[in-house]
């Protein structure tokens, strides 16, 4: 018996990293997961090797989260866990972030996060089951980020809005939670130079153990909370 038996979830930014180890823990914990992404490619390949459908998607246009939402609920009758995974990342701080650099970042790191709530939120109110909408965040919103000024600045703003929407949504028993990962390997960190030596646990963490803590935030193990931030970083923070 799965810990997801029966639930719908969606996940953006499911083609690789993070988002494909949440789809393919997901499926295997009874789960029924759509995987979205611009990367249809490895969208699809991943969609494959976990059992879980692929849908192309840009989180940052209104009328594709409302087409994802539509397809999901015709074709399952409810959303159960969103988790809103999809970002990009970007070196740069206050002085070089140009206006165009900005505009995109925050387009999809905290507009797509807010499309995404506003748009599954009002299908899991109609199914009347509740449900869990877990935001990915970063140790970046928890504390400044100067040489990724807009990355840091944007996931600030998805631990508030994860704040916002807990309050608001709570009535309708869904969960609103963030997830703040650390170094994690990911093709995003590919390129990010060796940190062990500030991280207390000395090791970097695979997306598989961020996938693990969202597990138990979709599941139904985790009904008493929500408006909380969940840090994965082997205590770079602490």
């Amino acid at each position: 018996m799965g810990r997801l038996d029966g639930k719908v979830a969606i996940i953006t930014g499911g083609a690789r990293g993070m988002g494909a180890a949440e789809g393919r823990l997901f499926a295997r914990e009874g789960a029924t997961v759509y995987l979205t992404d611009v990367l249809v490619e490895d969208g699809q390949l991943t969609a494959k090797e976990a059992g879980a459908t692929f849908i192309e998607h840009d989180v940052t246009q209104p009328d594709q989260w409302q087409a994802v939402v539509d397809r999901v609920v015709n074709e399952q009758g409810r959303v159960d866990v969103l988790i809103n995974n999809a970002g990009i990342f970007q070196w740069a701080d206050v002085l070089t972030t140009t206006l165009e650099d900005w505009n995109r970042i925050v387009a999809v790191n905290q507009t797509g996060v807010f499309l995404g709530m506003k748009s599954v939120a009002p299908a899991m109110i109609d199914a009347g089951n509740g449900g869990s909408i877990i935001n990915i965040s970063s140790i970046g919103g928890m504390r400044g980020a100067g040489t990724c000024f807009t990355y840091g600045a944007t996931k600030w703003a998805v631990r508030g809005m994860t704040k916002g929407a807990a309050t608001a949504l709570a009535p309708h028993r869904i969960r609103v939670n963030s997830i703040h990962p650390g170094w994690i390997e990911t093709p995003m960190t590919a390129d990010f130079p060796d940190l062990s030596a500030s991280i207390p646990l000395g090791r970097s963490a695979g997306p598989d153990e961020v996938a693990l803590q969202a597990l138990w935030l979709a599941s139904d193990e985790s009904p008493y909370s929500t408006g909380a931030e969940f840090v994965i970083d082997g205590g770079m923070t602490a």
